[in-house]
């Protein structure tokens, strides 16, 4: 009767493992199918960047271990429900595992960022260097007074302070200055605080930044005469969620931004042009079909652009501003218009600086360099 059972049990047993085995070989099955079958994506919605294509296959790509590397790349970005998958390992990372971090994005307080660490002092150098070209070849034969101010991250004011890596800012600050000798130095960084950020994205909002603005003309038309009385800004919202760029790279379902501009008279009757495509493109400061697209904050300025110009009727008298920017700079700039009559935009990220001297009028116009630490310790953008 025990050896029955014994035989029994086993036989149980067996069956138990063929299951099991049959499941799995199944589940894999599918799953190649799937991968197979499966159309390729071009795009990655949630996490805003380019998926890798099937790699080239020849013989010399395949002996030099080049296939197999970008097919490794490949089937993680075309695997199917990845980001179902993103997001399950994203909930073990930080609930299960207990983890401070999944792929270098944190959250704390409802805030999200990544770390960005250590100080880059090859990228810092290039940074410089590239300022200092451009106002050696188009600024300093005009006497242009240059200003520089530098956007911190949200790290600065969420990652030391919280366990996590953290760039020496003050020494990133301090080296910069020292770098660029030609201009002075705008210190903004106690005019904000981590409140003045958006939780899912990068970016500073802009109804937070009105005294960082204030603080800039002051410092860059000291001893002018203010040529615009004070601007009540009417503050709107955008009718929709804003959802960040670290929203999509976290793969967690956090609750979204929402996003308000500044309106006035002064900025509605702005005329901007952008000359992205080399021919004039007639614009405004909010670019309202922008704001319905993949990143909301490109309703500032329009996002992006290589080259704009912005013209402010109520000025009469001639004052103009050049200003070398990122991304930061599209929400700020609109809040300087209203002490001059002509701004414009550069940024070196889309048009190559040796090329200025054809698409710009320099002729002694104020200056500022203003950036984010996150472009000057990854500055290889700048062209």
């Amino acid at each position: 009767m025990q050896e029955y059972s014994e035989k029994n049990t086993e036989k149980k047993g067996k069956s138990r493992d063929f299951i099991l085995v049959a499941v799995m070989a199944g589940a894999l099955l599918g799953l190649s199918f799937l991968c197979w079958g499966k159309q390729d994506d071009s795009f990655s919605e949630s996490e805003r960047r380019v998926l890798a294509k099937f790699p080239v296959f020849s013989m010399e790509t395949v002996l030099e271990g080049e296939f197999m590397e970008k097919f490794e790349t490949y089937s993680l970005d075309q695997f199917p429900f990845r980001d179902w998958f993103r997001g399950m390992k994203a909930i073990a990372n930080y609930g299960l595992f207990q983890k401070k971090d999944n792929n270098d994005i944190y959250i704390v307080n409802g805030y999200l960022s990544k770390m960005e660490y250590p100080v880059q002092y090859q990228m810092l150098d290039y940074a410089a260097s590239h300022m200092e070209k451009i106002y050696t070849t188009y600024l300093k034969p005009y006497n242009s007074k240059c200003y520089f101010s530098v956007v911190p991250d949200k790290n600065f004011f969420l990652a030391q302070e919280n366990g996590y890596l953290s760039m020496e800012y003050e020494e990133l600050f301090s080296y910069m200055t020292e770098k660029l000798h030609f201009t002075e130095y705008v210190d903004i960084t106690g005019l904000l605080s981590l409140e003045d950020y958006y939780k899912t994205d990068t970016h500073w909002r802009q109804e937070k930044i009105i005294p960082v603005a204030e603080h800039l003309k002051d410092i860059m038309l000291k001893g002018e005469e203010v040529l615009s009385k004070t601007e009540n800004y009417e503050v709107k919202k955008l009718d929709r969620p804003f959802y960040g760029v670290y929203y999509g790279q976290a793969a967690l379902n956090v609750a979204p931004d929402e996003l308000y501009y500044l309106s006035s008279p002064i900025l509605e009757n702005c005329k901007v042009t952008s000359y992205d495509t080399g021919k004039p493109v007639a614009s405004v400061i909010y670019n309202m079909e922008k704001s319905k697209g993949q990143d909301a904050y490109e309703l500032f300025l329009s996002g992006t652009s290589a080259l704009q110009v912005i013209e402010n009727p109520a000025i009469s008298e001639e004052r103009e501003l050049l200003v070398f920017r990122d991304s930061f700079g599209s929400s700020l700039i609109p809040l300087l218009v209203d002490e001059y009559s002509k701004i414009t935009v550069i940024d070196t990220r889309y048009v190559n600086s040796a090329l200025l001297g054809n698409l710009v009028d320099f002729h002694g116009q104020d200056t500022l360099f203003l950036y984010s630490t996150l472009i000057l310790n990854n500055s290889m953008s700048m062209r």
